[in-house]
């Protein structure tokens, strides 16, 4: 490692005078460069496309105030020039033939160290990470308009195998403390193993504590039966009671060491994009392979990662250290109202509070929306735009969210203040409904039975109206294109309303009932260990029709005419904590054939006869629908082609 910092300071002659590059992306190793990728796909009049694979190391300043909101970073190891260094995963996807591209870099943030986008817009049948066969770029879609494509490890806790890209942040020397961890097993193996996200500082049982519970409201139980063991610093068994199902909730609290500073991988993000966008070299010399490549940058995230986007603006990321703005577009999906637990000690970004698990863990609090408001339980101003316009540096947003982040992830909290009042979105900002999805579908699932959960699938996919509006945003950010008017639920116009049954509307279908079941947020006293619960917040659902459509949002062709109700929502089986939300699943409930089947069935939904007496009526309206949505830049006319054959 020492040669390339002896590189840096023969380059600036002093330590005082490193470049604003050095002391950002100090080494950008190219591990290796597949040309053409996609054993030599050609798309469209792009062409082929190159894969670079890398590894960069970042170095960073703890006092420059675009570092110091990271946690830990003022304790965390430094360099000989007094810079805290960390190691992320980097791969890209370039046009071989650089006057190909559209001069745009579509930025990925990671979930969970795996790839999601291009099973969403590209509509890859399976998730793929290793994107080594001409099948992984699915239909090609990112690739026929010719951007560059772009991925970095953030989260410094992903387990390296199956392609999961990796960050490796630096660890804080000399801390412990006490950490908490959640686990749902989901199967009944006795004892059960369990990983630890820290290794325990003192590995005594009798130092640390276990409880279990069988719905999260339910207070804690140590009953006969109840044992845990370490099996290691970081494994420990549970022996598992009697009376509890697979889903019961086990919460295990210990004395933990060697912290990360995870919120480093914030600026990694930050100053990976910014290199390539910016930079001709690393510090080494090594050429930066984007270089003169790019005018903007759009960065996409999904579920978690999405969540991601929302703490990399709210921290203030979105400008590097010389002060130039990172992503002119950004694309959080299905996020809700919520943020990640990252930048915090002993955090653990892969936690998000849902209605049965995790609803402790901090980093889904106030802010939840974008516009600076006043929170009415503590008092505090802010909002996820606070710091980027304070800075001058806020990009445009275009944020879409299926129906279950109402019920599960604070999206109400989106478009209400703390206190259920309608809020007004700020003008760079634009947020979508998908109309009934689930949290998400790949391109080709079917309806089907999940482990856990008493309903079949939700199989409706949100790819088509999320290329039309990315589409929509890059023509935002490039000529000043207004993109379609939101299509959100809204407490000032009735579409958002109170869970309760009779304000929702939901349709009373025989086996199949709605149960107001809902994450809700309260302020969290992080003091005590467990934490422990205060004041609840507002929280609010899309209203229904007879069908249980949601009346507001943007509606696939498909709901136009629909098959069956669709949910965002499932509820758990038995066995597995019956009846609370089956995590991120929806559901798929079918119209009976006839009038005779529903009266039989006691169905107040129409059936298919009579909703479509003659044969190529719901293909007619399906084929309507699509125009009007293409009509309404809300999809493009390549896809609206999909939903011809379309029958769920």
């Amino acid at each position: 490692m020492r040669h390339w910092l002896s590189a840096i300071i023969v380059a600036a002659g002093i330590i005082g005078f490193v470049s604003p590059s050095a002391a950002k992306v100090i080494k950008f190793e190219i591990v290796r460069v597949e040309s053409p990728a996609f054993e030599g796909r050609s798309f469209g009049a792009v062409g082929t496309y190159d894969r670079i694979v890398a590894r960069a190391t970042i170095a960073v300043p703890p006092a420059d105030p675009h570092n110091t909101v990271i946690v830990d970073l003022d304790r965390a190891p430094r360099n000989a020039q007094g810079l805290v260094e960390a190691v992320t995963d980097v791969e890209i996807l370039r046009p071989t033939v650089a006057a190909n591209g559209n001069r745009r870099l579509f930025y990925e943030a990671l979930n969970r160290g795996g790839k999601l986008g291009l099973a969403l817009f590209n509509d890859n049948p399976v998730v793929v990470n290793d994107l080594a066969k001409a099948a992984d770029a699915g239909n090609g879609f990112l690739m026929n308009r010719g951007y560059t494509i772009v991925w970095s490890g953030w989260q410094g806790d992903i387990v390296p195998g199956g392609g999961r890209m990796t960050f490796s942040p630096p660890i804080v020397p000399g801390v412990t403390g006490l950490a908490r961890e959640d686990f749902i097993f989901d199967h009944s193996d006795n004892p059960a193993s369990a990983t630890l996200s820290y290794p325990a500082a003192d590995i005594d049982p009798a130092h640390a504590k276990i409880s279990v519970r069988q719905r999260e409201a339910d207070p804690r139980a140590t009953p006969v039966g109840l044992e845990v063991k370490f099996e290691g610093p970081t494994k420990i068994s549970i022996k598992r009671p009697e009376g509890f199902d697979a889903g019961a909730i086990y919460e295990f609290i210990y004395t933990a060491k060697d912290p990360k500073v995870m919120g480093l991988g914030f600026a990694a993000t930050r100053d990976i994009v910014s290199f390539l966008r910016n930079e001709t070299a690393d510090a080494a010399g090594t050429a930066n392979p984007l270089a003169g490549r790019i005018d903007r940058a759009i960065g996409f995230g999904l579920s978690q990662s999405g969540r991601y986007l929302h703490d990399y603006l709210y921290l203030g990321f979105n400008a590097d250290e010389a002060g130039r703005t990172v992503f002119e577009g950004l694309m959080p999906h299905i996020s809700g109202g919520k943020k990640t637990f990252t930048n915090y000690r002993f955090s653990q970004p892969g936690r998000s509070p849902y209605q049965h698990a995790d609803m402790l863990y901090p980093g889904a609090d106030f802010p939840f929306t974008y516009p600076v408001i006043t929170d009415g339980l503590t008092g505090k101003r802010d909002g996820f735009l606070a710091r980027c316009l304070t800075a001058g540096n806020c990009p445009k947003i275009i944020k879409t969210d299926s129906e279950i982040e109402f019920y599960q992830q604070r999206a109400s909290l989106v478009v209400t203040d703390t206190e259920g009042n309608a809020l007004e979105m700020p003008d760079n900002v634009r947020l979508f409904l998908l109309s009934n999805l689930q949290h998400f579908s790949l391109a080709n699932a079917k309806s089907e039975m999940a482990k856990t959960c008493a309903f079949p699938t939700n199989p409706l996919n949100a790819g088509p109206p999320v290329r039309a509006l990315l589409v929509a945003l890059d023509m935002w950010i490039s000529n000043g294109t207004l993109p379609p008017v939101s299509r959100y639920p809204s407490r000032a116009d009735g579409t958002l309303v109170s869970p309760a049954a009779d304000d929702v509307g939901f349709p009373r279908i025989p086996g199949f009932p709605y149960t107001s079941r809902m994450a809700r947020p309260t302020l969290i006293n992080a003091d005590t260990m467990p934490p422990s619960k205060g004041a609840a917040y507002p929280v609010f659902v899309p209203k229904t029709d007879a069908d249980g459509r949601d009346l507001a949002g943007l509606h696939l062709p498909t709901l136009e005419a629909p098959a069956a109700t669709h949910t965002g929502w499932n509820l758990r089986k038995t066995g597995f904590g019956e009846g609370e939300l089956c995590d991120n699943n929806g559901a798929m409930i079918p119209f009976a054939a006839t009038r005779e089947e529903r009266l039989k069935n006691n169905d107040p939904r129409l059936s298919m006869a009579e909703r479509y007496p003659s044969e190529g009526d719901r293909a007619a309206a399906i084929a309507k629908a699509a125009q009007q949505l293409v009509q309404d830049r809300l999809l493009l006319e390549d896809d609206a082609k999909l939903f011809a054959p379309k029958i769920n």
